[in-house]
C-alpha cells in the first residue's frame, strides 16, 4: 500500500488556535474529567470532507506530548486523520496533583475519556477512532484494544506490554533499591508527604526508572524543543502501580486490528511479550524495525519507516471501505528478521 487546515469549530472548553511555525495548524483544548482535573490536548483537523477518522495519542512514562509526538500527529493529519494528542492528568499541560505521579488506572481512564471526547466531536467519525501509544503506553493500548469496543484499531510502537518482564530487565539489586524507595514514598503519601522523585532516565548504575545504555539518548529526544517546561522525573510511588500488570496475557481477547512496531534490540521494553501479542491477537500485525527503543522517534534511525507503516495501517483500517467491510484478512506468519512487516 502506498501512502501518500482545519476549519475551527470550538466547543466548550476549547481555545482558539495560536499561530505557530508549522505546516499543520492545531488547536489546544481542555477536556473535562470526573475528578475535576482537566486534560490538555492538541487537536489536529485535516482538510477534506467530514467526518474524519481520528487517532487518540499519548506518550510513555515520564514524557509529555510536547516531547516528540507532534511529528506523528502532523503526518496522520496530512493523511486525512484528525489527531487528539493529550497529556495525562498530573503531567504536562493537564491539571492534577501531585505532579509527575503515574497511576495506571488513572492514565488508562484518561485514554478512555479522550476517546469518548473524540467520538463525540462533530468533525470526527465515531466509528473510526484509533488509539496510539508509545513505549510505556503500549500497556494501555493493549488493554484498551481488549476492553474498549469504540476502537476501530490500535497502534503501539516500542510497546511495553508486560510490566513484570520489564521489572526483570534490571539487576535484582537495583530492583530491590527501587522497590524500597517506592514503598517509602507510598507510605509517605499516606501521611501527606510530597513525592520522592526518581529521574526518568539516568546513566547505567544510577537509581533511575530507565538506565539502559540508550536512556539518555531517549531523554534528549523526549525533551521538548519548543521551550515547554518538562521535568525528567517520576514519583517513586508510581512504580507500584504497574510492575505487576501484564496486558500481554489478554492478547487473545483483543477486539480490533492492532499494529505493534517492535525494535530489533529493545533494552527498555521486552520484545518477546510484544511479539506474542501480535501472534495471539486475532487481527494482530507486527512490524520489526531496526535499532533500539528510541529509534521510532524523530531523530532515530527508524522514524521514517515506522511512521510509514503506521500510516499504511491507518489507511487500511480507517477508510470508509474498511468500515463497510464485514470481515478481515487472516493473520500471516511473523517475519524472522528486522525491517519487515507482518499484516493481518
Amino acid at each position: 500500500m502506498t501512502n501518500q487546515m482545519p476549519d475551527a469549530m470550538f466547543k466548550s472548553g476549547e481555545t482558539s488556535a495560536s499561530a505557530r511555525p508549522s505546516t499543520i495548524a492545531r488547536t489546544t483544548v481542555r477536556i473535562p474529567t470526573p475528578s475535576g482535573d482537566d486534560i490538555e490536548a492538541w487537536l489536529y483537523v485535516p482538510e477534506g470532507p467530514r467526518p474524519y477518522p481520528a487517532v487518540v495519542m499519548a506518550h510513555g512514562i515520564g514524557a509529555i506530548k510536547a516531547g516528540g509526538l507532534a511529528p506523528f500527529a502532523e503526518r496522520f493529519c496530512r493523511e486525512g486523520f484528525a489527531a487528539v494528542v493529550f497529556d495525562y492528568r498530573q503531567w504536562g499541560g493537564s491539571a492534577g496533583q501531585p505532579r509527575e505521579e503515574l497511576s495506571f488506572p488513572r492514565q488508562r481512564e484518561d485514554y478512555r475519556t479522550v476517546i469518548g471526547w473524540a467520538a463525540a466531536h462533530p468533525y470526527i467519525d465515531s466509528r473510526r477512532v484509533f488509539a496510539w501509544g508509545t513505549s510505556f503506553s503500549g500497556m494501555y493500548i493493549v488493554d484498551l484494544a481488549v476492553s474498549d469496543s469504540r476502537l476501530a484499531g490500535a497502534i503501539g510502537q516500542s510497546p511495553l506490554v508486560d510490566g513484570f518482564a520489564a521489572a526483570r530487565l534490571g539487576s535484582p539489586v537495583k530492583g530491590l533499591q527501587l522497590l524500597a524507595v517506592a514503598l517509602a514514598d507510598r507510605v509517605g503519601s499516606i501521611f501527606g508527604r510530597p513525592p520522592r522523585y526518581l529521574p526518568g532516565a539516568g546513566r547505567p548504575g544510577e537509581l533511575a526508572v530507565g538506565t539502559a545504555e540508550d536512556a539518555l539518548f531517549g531523554e534528549k529526544l523526549m525533551t521538548p524543543k519548543d521551550g515547554t517546561e518538562w521535568r525528567n522525573r517520576v514519583a517513586a510511588r508510581s512504580l507500584l502501580s504497574f510492575t505487576w500488570r501484564r496486558p500481554v496475557r489478554r492478547a487473545a481477547a483483543i477486539r480490533c486490528p492492532i499494529l505493534l512496531a517492535v525494535a530489533e534490540h529493545d533494552t527498555m521494553a521486552p520484545v518477546d511479550p510484544a511479539v506474542r501479542v501480535t501472534e495471539k491477537a486475532p487481527h494482530g500485525e507486527l512490524y520489526r524495525f531496526r535499532g533500539g527503543h528510541y529509534d521510532v522517534y524523530q531523530g532515530g534511525r527508524s522514524f521514517d519507516d515506522v511512521l510509514r507503516v503506521e500510516v499504511e495501517f491507518l489507511l487500511k483500517h480507517g477508510s470508509r471501505d474498511a468500515l463497510r467491510s464485514s470481515s478481515l484478512l487472516p493473520v500471516r506468519p511473523a517475519p524472522s528478521s528486522g525491517g519487515e512487516n507482518r499484516n493481518a
